[in-house]
Formats: C-alpha cells, sequence, structure tokens
C-alpha cells in the first residue's frame, strides 16, 4: 500500500465539509478534474467507496467516514508533533495559530493580541475569523491551536478558560414603538422584543442559536424581516428602519455615530462567555502556555 498522503486526505476532509467537489477544488485552488481524480485513485487502491456522488453532490459512505476519522487523526498526530517540536527550540521561535469569532476579535482580543507579539516578537501569529462551529471544528483536525469562541457549544472534548463575559443587547432605531422602553440603564424583558420583526445574523451562528432556542423555550418564534452576515450590516439595517437587532456587548462600539438606542436584555441566558479553548490530547507548546497565561492574567469577571 502507498504512504499516506496527507494532501489527499485533507481533500477528503474537505470534501466531507462542503459536500461538493466544485467548492473543495476552489478551497484548494486547484482543479474539480484533479480532486476528483485524486479521491477516485484512492477509492481504487483502497478498494473501497468512500463518496456517494450524485447530482446533488458527494456523500461519505460508511467507509469513508471511518477512513476521514482516521485522516483526521493522523493530521492531528502531525499537527502535535509539530508542537511538540517546537518546544525543542530557545522559545523565542514559533507560532500560534487562533481560531476566533468575530465577537472575540470586536472585543480584547486585538489589544491582548498586540501585548502577545511585544512579549513573544519570534512568535508568528495566524488568525481566522469563522463560526464558533467551525472553529471547534479546526481544533479538532488540528488546524488551530486555540479557538476562542461563545460558550453555548459542547466542550466535553477540550480544555476551556473564561477569556471574556459578554451580554446580548437589542437595538432599535428612535422611531420604533419599541424605542421609548430602550434604555441602556435598565434591562429589557426578552417578552417585550418577541412581537417584532428582527434582523437576523449567520444563520446557525452562535448569537442564532441563543435566540431561537430561547423564544422556542417562549412558544414563539423570532420574525426575521431579513438577515444579513456581519455585524456593521446589521447595525445599518437596524438604523435603515428593518428592524430590531441584536449584538454582543463586545460588538457596540460599532453603534458610535449612530442614533441607535440598545439596552441589555435582562434574562440570565442572555450573559454569556467568551471561552478559550484546546484540545485536551493536545501537546502545550510555549507560545499556548504563553497566550493562555496572558488570557488568565488579564481576565477580569463582570460582577
Amino acid at each position: 500500500m502507498a504512504p499516506f498522503d496527507s494532501v489527499t486526505a485533507r481533500l477528503i476532509l474537505l470534501l466531507a465539509e462542503t459536500g461538493s467537489i466544485g467548492r473543495a477544488a476552489e478551497r484548494e485552488g486547484i482543479a474539480s478534474s484533479a480532486v476528483s481524480r485524486r479521491v477516485s485513485d484512492l477509492e481504487a487502491r483502497l478498494g473501497v467507496v468512500l463518496f456517494d456522488r450524485s447530482a446533488h453532490g458527494v456523500r461519505l459512505t460508511r467507509a469513508g467516514e471511518a477512513y476521514a476519522e482516521g485522516c483526521r487523526g493522523v493530521l492531528r498526530a502531525i499537527a502535535d508533533l509539530d508542537a511538540v517540536m517546537a518546544d525543542f527550540s530557545s522559545g523565542q521561535k514559533g507560532s500560534l495559530r487562533l481560531a476566533c469569532t468575530s465577537s472575540a476579535l470586536t472585543g480584547r482580543l486585538p489589544e491582548l493580541l498586540a501585548r502577545f507579539a511585544q512579549k513573544h516578537p519570534g512568535i508568528s501569529l495566524s488568525i481566522g475569523e469563522m463560526g464558533a462551529a467551525k472553529a471547534l471544528l479546526a481544533l479538532d483536525e488540528g488546524q488551530a491551536d486555540i479557538a476562542i469562541v461563545s460558550d453555548n457549544y459542547d466542550f466535553s472534548r477540550f480544555d476551556i478558560r473564561p477569556f471574556e463575559d459578554e451580554r446580548i443587547w437589542v437595538l432599535a432605531p428612535p422611531e420604533h414603538p419599541l424605542a421609548p422602553q430602550i434604555d441602556p440603564r435598565k434591562a429589557l424583558p426578552f417578552a417585550d422584543v418577541l412581537p417584532h420583526p428582527i434582523v437576523g445574523v449567520h444563520h446557525a451562528g452562535s448569537l442564532d442559536r441563543l435566540l431561537v432556542e430561547a423564544a422556542s423555550k417562549t412558544g414563539k418564534k423570532l420574525e426575521e424581516a431579513l438577515r444579513v452576515e456581519s455585524f456593521p450590516a446589521l447595525v445599518r439595517m437596524v438604523e435603515a428602519g428593518f428592524g430590531l437587532g441584536f449584538v454582543r456587548s463586545t460588538s457596540l462600539h460599532l453603534l458610535a455615530g449612530t442614533d441607535l438606542v440598545c439596552a441589555p436584555l435582562a434574562e440570565p441566558w442572555a450573559m454569556r462567555k467568551l471561552l478559550v479553548a484546546r484540545r485536551k490530547s493536545s501537546p502545550m507548546s510555549a507560545a499556548m502556555r504563553g497566550f493562555i497565561a496572558l488570557c488568565e492574567e488579564t481576565y477580569s469577571p463582570s460582577s
């Protein structure tokens, strides 16, 4: 049997994630035919079918699921070996790969990274902005050393530490019917918001999941006027009068220069935490230890 091919292994995982040869090829910057050929050659060599193919895309077979899980394990081991080797150096050189949500990058993380970079000038930083689910998947597959994500996910496979406290706030234009009740000094009950259309953001993202679950527990659904993919866009659409909006406290700076009114939600579930997560089984490089220590040293819990 031919030796393990890490390039093909990454393609297998990318196909499993995207369900599309075309999207996988685009992400890797190679031709679709090259992706198909690699998969077909691998299937022929293994003597199994890894993907069910249809007009709608590709999906792992049971054999494919087993092979993909094996690929994840090998790629994790390779990533872990790199981390172990980095610790043999003086600690003055190395790398730190972060997978972060937009909430983390609009909070205190940039300033914290600046402090870390000043203290460790030989450590190269790689920062990927993505949703929390993808950030945790990046940890699982050894594509990131640390993830900074919201707290409403399954963290049983990860070691977690608090990073930043945040509350969910509601936004409205001053002419909105609910505006007279919105005061930043007073918490607003979620039930008062539910009858009004909203501007949604990041479908299936952590904030979206949190709000949908909270509405479901009341037996109601959020009425979306429209949906956007970024918080600056959400603020602009709320300004334009499309509906109410929700942001985390780490994004309130986006309201600067607007006449929007805002208030924190009153419910306990609206007070959340951003967490620093790492795989329990991954070795701790000097860079990871330094960054986590800095996070713990500067974390200040809300009263």
